[in-house]
């Protein structure tokens, strides 16, 4: 994720990487994004990213429901600036 960037904008680059990707025949698993997604997250997430990873079977945790706890994340991070 790069500095000041939204997580819909980070999400958006995100996708176009991955269907880049399908597009050369490389498919990702839903739980290969996710991790990806995590990884890419910077220090100040850290505590969000710990906690879907002990509430979650990130294995099974759909990108649609990652994106929405993030979001939320962010406004809830936006709002005590």
């Amino acid at each position: 994720m790069k500095e000041n960037e939204t997580i819909v904008e980070m999400i958006t680059r995100f996708t176009d990487i991955v269907n880049g990707l399908k597009a050369l025949g490389k498919t990702l698993k839903e739980s290969e994004k996710v991790m990806k997604i995590l990884r890419s997250l910077p220090s100040k997430w850290h505590t969000n990213v710990t906690a879907i990873q002990e509430a979650k079977d990130l294995t099974k945790l759909p990108m649609e429901e990652l994106i929405g706890s993030l979001m939320t994340y962010e406004i809830n991070l936006t709002k005590k600036l």
